[in-house]
């Protein structure tokens, strides 16, 4: 090897151990920025007015979505099974959010119904769009979590608290008839189109999955163990040291490449980890979330870059724009998880980096998904301020 190129590669490899040595470094001693915390009345007033957008925006069926509004590039979407997924899973959400925020508002008791409705309808029928696109997996795991609330608050109406209990039962065979080979949910299979998926296992689907599976665990409803044990090792076996997590098992060759680093997993690094705690997972401990979390409020830029972008990924540390309000929903779910006394200043943060955000209809959106994007990113983003309200 040239001498004088070898002694700049030796320059330039010492330079980069400096830099991340010192990233590390910033990260330990960097505090939470100092905020003018939310009021919990701004927070309803905010909540009040996503839910008003919903409830305008609702379809005459009780859906939530459409595929009328494209782009010059799409995501890859067979028709109609992606389309029947993508509505399901977003239906699944906007009802979950206005039956967390609203199921005491009497003027939100016929919204919440037809969405009800809709699901009960449509949800039992929903496969995979093709042996390539498995999005249906997203409208599983949100329906589980739709359906749970969907039964507590069908208390004393034995017959349609067992027709949700059957319908959380098929989500079940659903998740188990579209599980990976390897254990654990990908959203694509591109090595085979098989008829049990060989489709990579994504850390952050796992996680959506496990935290969907526990819920109904303690709604009373028991899922089958073995998807849970593999989904948890699949999930594990892309957990790395830092408590980031590779996006996908098919990146295990490749772990410190820019979307698996800590800047490229603070949309979904919350998703593992509290998929993990819930399923007995000891070392995700209140410090692995507030390393986590604090990562999320301080770095927010890197997923604040990618808000908005049309192209999947096209953002530093292949951020793309559909993990902003995902992620900190699932933050949301972290900072529940945290010690009394920590709950608070992260409940402040988190809502003082949301609400700004909100559109002028009440809608709060990070990524351009046909006539879908709108409705999700409330639904999270409502669900995510309903946790920041002190007394959760």
């Amino acid at each position: 090897m040239n001498t004088a190129l070898y002694r700049q590669t030796l320059g330039l490899l010492t330079l980069l151990g400096l830099v991340q040595a010192t990233c590390a470094e910033i990260e330990r001693s960097q505090s939470l920025p100092k905020i003018d915390p939310p009021s919990e009345k701004s927070i309803q007033t905010s909540i009040s007015l996503g839910t008003e957008f919903l409830r305008l925006d609702q379809n005459p069926d009780g859906s939530w979505g459409s595929a009328r509004q494209t782009k010059g590039l799409n995501i890859f979407a067979p028709v109609p099974g992606s389309h029947r997924a993508f509505r399901l899973a977003i239906t699944a959400l906007c009802v979950s959010a206005l039956i967390e925020t609203k199921s005491k508002d009497p003027s939100y008791k016929g919204i919440i119904k037809k969405g009800e409705g809709y699901l009960l309808e449509h949800l039992p029928h929903l496969r995979r769009a093709t042996g390539v696109a498995i999005y249906n997996v997203w409208a599983h795991a949100y329906g589980i979590q739709a359906l749970v609330r969907m039964g507590e608050c069908s208390i004393g109406d034995s017959a349609r608290k067992a027709q949700i209990d059957q319908l959380i039962r098929i989500q079940f065979e659903m998740l188990q008839r579209y599980e990976s080979v390897d254990g654990g949910w990908g959203y694509y299979d591109f090595r085979l189109g098989s008829k049990q998926p060989a489709s990579s296992s994504i850390s952050f689907v796992n996680g959506t999955v496990l935290l969907a599976l526990h819920e109904a665990k303690k709604y009373g409803i028991e899922p089958p163990e073995g998807i849970v044990k593999r989904a948890y090792a699949a999930t594990q076996r892309q957990r790395l040291p830092d408590h980031s997590y590779l996006y996908g098992e098919y990146l295990k060759w490749k772990p410190r490449r820019g979307i698996n680093r800590p800047a490229g997993s603070l949309g979904r690094s919350h998703a593992c980890n509290i998929g993990l705690q819930v399923w007995g997972d000891k070392t995700i401990t209140p410090e692995v979330h507030k390393t986590c979390l604090d990562r999320l409020i301080v770095r927010n830029g890197w997923l604040d870059i990618g808000r908005k972008r049309p192209v999947p990924h096209e953002s530093w540390f292949a951020v793309a724009g559909y993990f902003f309000y995902y992620g900190h929903y699932y933050a949301a779910y972290c900072i529940e998880a945290l010690p009394h006394e920590d709950k608070s200043r992260y409940q402040e943060q988190l809502a003082h980096i949301l609400m700004p955000l909100q559109e002028k209809d009440g809608s709060w959106w990070d990524f351009p998904f046909y006539d879908y994007h709108q409705q999700y990113g409330t639904a999270l983003a409502l669900m995510s301020l309903h946790r920041c309200i002190t007394k959760h």
